[in-house]
């Protein structure tokens, strides 16, 4: 069976990755000179190469582990993005007012982590453990009967007499990771030296649930 396996590839091997978003658009060319586009995908999708962050033999060790505990491609898995794994920017700390999840209604209890880029909104599914700060009207909720958080979903569920009011606005901030698979079933490995190993591209990509 094809399962999400919630575990993370090494962290110290994906913080030398490259990579970025991707976005796959249709343009086509018309008679009058002008072009029409046409966006073919609703979400971006992340692809990675983790190959340049191996940078020793236990490196090297620990990707071919999780790479045969996952069968190459077959298992998804979590991903820390280096560049863009925190609901606020670069170098400052998660608050619980960094993201808009949307407003209460009385009734409604779940609410979708999400990221904004501007106007593009980002659904987060794979959010860290115990990084979920939320609020409601700027209030955080700190009691462990507020609100617990769906890690495989990436939905705030408030308890049962926490449910925000008509109007209230909810946010949250938070660490998260991007699931992900292996772009690949096959890996290339070389030994350079006693201390040193190379494995020179990882292809990973961002899977879509």
């Amino acid at each position: 069976m094809v399962v999400f396996h919630d575990v993370r590839f090494p962290a110290g091997v994906s913080f030398g990755a490259t990579g970025g978003p991707e976005w796959r658009n249709e343009i086509v060319p018309l008679t009058s000179g002008f072009e029409q586009r046409n966006a073919r995908w609703a979400q971006s999708r992340r692809h990675y190469d983790a190959g340049t962050g191996v940078r020793s033999l236990a490196d090297l060790d620990e990707v071919m582990t999780f790479f045969e505990a996952r069968r190459g491609s077959l298992h998804a898995f979590r991903f820390r993005d280096p560049f863009d794994h925190l609901s606020c920017r670069s170098g400052q700390k998660p608050a619980a007012g960094d993201q808009n999840l949307g407003k209460g209604d009385g009734i409604n209890g779940r609410f979708q982590l999400v990221k904004h880029y501007g106007e593009y909104v980002r659904t987060i599914t794979k959010a860290q453990g115990g990084s979920v700060r939320v609020a409601v009207n700027g209030v955080e909720k700190l009691e462990a009967r507020d609100f617990t958080v769906e890690l495989i979903t990436g939905q705030i569920i408030f308890g049962k007499d926490r449910i925000p009011p008509t109007g209230a606005r909810v946010t949250a901030g938070f660490n998260f990771d991007v699931p992900s698979r292996f772009d690949t079933d096959r890996l290339t490995i070389s030994i350079k030296s006693f201390a040193a190993g190379e494995i020179p591209t990882i292809p990973i990509v961002e899977v879509k649930a």
